[in-house]
């Protein structure tokens, strides 16, 4: 999930109050341990303390346990408060992919790349399954040393950029890459990715985030079969009518421009914001989708 796109310094601040507010979300969260709507009078053995300088306290006879603050959140609150590093996104980014993950969280996110906002997404995501797909793997093993809550894969990219535009020619109008197979692993598409952990194929997922493989020069991977793989992924949901969140990074790049609009489909774009693509892609496993009917 590298770059090497300058960001506003700006973001140091952001993750500065975005780590502040987690903390005091938290304490409030793991002290009061109540929400409003379940709100509810106190009970018969709770012993009403009178002080005339401080008002009127409320104490339960039993003793109050204390909450811990799950580890990613807690890494994620030491990581970003002492680092001088930004994520790869801007703030108006992140917060497209953070609207849909506060409405769907806790939930299945699946990221392509792993990178300096990994943290960030697991923590955003708490109480979720949150893994990570990377090409690198002495950097998954240095990730994994300084935050072994992250789960992480490494995978492999046959695909070279400087192919990117035959792949597009030969893959757009097949009918092996617009048939919705059950099991990617079994694809005749040169698009699929096969060879994915099983977790990938076996699990039903909200979210996806393609910010990876490496994608700025000749002789990267790119990003193409990794936005027709997500695009995959979403139709053969087994839930007809269920969808799925999927968000494109680096879309100024051909590539990512290119192929998010191809086989994402621009219909189901939902919004783009900077240099990121947030796509809202349903269902079609029951719907016998085929040829021409890939995108609306």
């Amino acid at each position: 999930m590298t770059t090497n796109l300058p960001f506003p310094i700006s973001m140091k601040l952001i993750l500065s109050s975005f780590a502040s507010l987690v903390a005091i979300t938290l304490f409030f969260i793991t002290t009061t341990n109540f929400s409003p709507s379940s709100f509810q009078p106190a009970p018969e053995n709770t012993l009403q303390i009178s002080n005339s300088s401080t008002g009127t306290e409320s104490r339960s006879a039993e003793s109050t346990s204390c909450g811990k603050i799950p580890p990613s959140l807690a890494d994620a609150l030491v990581h970003y408060a002492a680092s001088n590093v930004t994520p790869q996104q801007t703030h108006s980014e992140i917060s497209v992919t953070k609207k849909v993950l506060e409405k769907k969280s806790p939930c299945n996110f699946l990221v392509f790349g792993l990178g300096l906002d990994s943290l960030m997404w697991a923590s955003l995501n708490h109480g979720g399954r949150t893994i990570f797909l990377e090409e690198d793997e002495s950097w998954i093993r240095q990730i994994a040393e300084k935050f072994p809550s992250l789960e992480s894969y490494h995978v492999r990219y046959e695909t070279k950029v400087r192919d990117a535009t035959a792949l597009m020619l030969t893959a757009r109008d097949r009918e092996e890459c617009r048939r919705v197979s059950t099991d990617l692993r079994v694809s005749e598409c040169e698009l699929a990715l096969k060879s994915l952990p099983d977790v990938v194929y076996e699990t039903e997922w909200d979210l996806i985030m393609v910010d990876a493989p490496t994608g700025f020069h000749e002789d990267a991977p790119g990003r193409m079969t990794a936005i027709y793989t997500a695009g995959m992924i979403a139709r053969i949901r087994k839930e007809e009518g269920e969808t799925t969140a999927i968000f494109v990074h680096d879309v100024d790049r051909t590539v990512e421009d290119e192929f998010s609009m191809t086989f994402l489909c621009r219909d189901y774009m939902t919004v783009q914001q900077g240099r990121l693509r947030h796509f809202t892609v349903p269902s079609h496993r029951n719907s016998g989708v085929s040829g021409g009917n890939f995108c609306p």
